[in-house]
């Protein structure tokens, strides 16, 4: 008698032309099914594939430059990460334009979630004489990092290992891993933060210092959140929120330019 595969879920999400979509196909072969996010046009793939004694379910998540949810495929690509909360997220890194990708994988890092990064082209990184050293970023980062030529399908094996690896790990999202804001604003996260937890007795539905930079950032869909949320007291947080960006707009209004 078989004993039933454990299934994880692993969402892969980059850059437009990070290769993320090769690498999908490469993993999940014909085992794929092609169809819409609910309610919006945007195109969901999955694929399922057996590796080392697990039903690996593969999504290939919308490419977006951020999780800032001003585009539609932004707002699916966060949503799925935020409410489904995949096992792994690997995030698909062109490797020789690494400046422009780091963008959307500082914004994965604050998440509360587990995340991989899959250094892809690689070849062409080498090629263009870039040499980027993967135990040093992966220790600045605070994340494990993967060399990836996905057209060649190099580097996918060791990649979903790792993912697999990733997920049986019991370890919280270590704090280093914060993004370091400017006093002030570090100041205004950490009061607003106090306020959420101690008026939801730390009940949000995602991490409260994660929730209390995107009320400060005004994110209309955190908000809306909260305001489901938080019961009585969403609206007592917004206002709380409000007030403490008028202090850091007066505060930046008043810092001296260098001429």
């Amino acid at each position: 008698m078989h004993m039933p595969q454990q299934r994880l879920t692993i969402a892969l999400t980059g850059n437009p032309n990070s290769g993320k979509t090769t690498i999908f196909n490469n993993i999940t072969g014909t085992r794929q099914k092609v169809g819409n996010w609910p309610g919006v046009t945007v195109a969901k793939k999955e694929g399922r594939v057996q590796k080392f004694g697990y039903d690996l379910k593969i999504i290939d998540l919308p490419g977006t430059y951020s999780l800032t949810p001003y585009s539609i495929e932004e707002i699916v690509a966060r949503n799925y990460v935020l409410d489904e909360r995949p096992d792994v997220v690997i995030d698909i890194i062109d490797a020789s334009n690494l400046e422009r990708s780091l963008y959307l994988a500082t914004q994965l890092r604050e998440l509360d979630c587990k995340v991989l990064f899959a250094l892809n082209m690689a070849d062409v990184a080498r090629r263009r004489g870039m040499k980027i050293d993967a135990e040093k970023l992966s220790q600045l980062l605070d994340v494990p990092v993967v060399f990836t030529v996905g057209n060649k399908n190099e580097g996918i094996d060791v990649l979903l290992k790792q993912a697999v690896n990733l997920a049986e790990t019991d370890a919280k999202t270590p704090k280093k891993r914060n993004v370091k804001y400017s006093q002030d604003i570090e100041s205004a996260i950490s009061r607003l933060q106090q306020f959420i937890e101690e008026k939801t007795d730390g009940t949000t539905p995602y991490s409260t210092r994660w929730t209390a930079i995107k009320l400060l950032e005004d994110d209309k869909i955190i908000k809306e959140r909260i305001l489901q949320s938080a019961n009585d007291f969403g609206l007592e947080i917004l206002q709380t929120t409000q007030a403490l960006r008028k202090i850091l707009s007066n505060v930046s209004m008043t810092i001296p330019r260098s001429s």
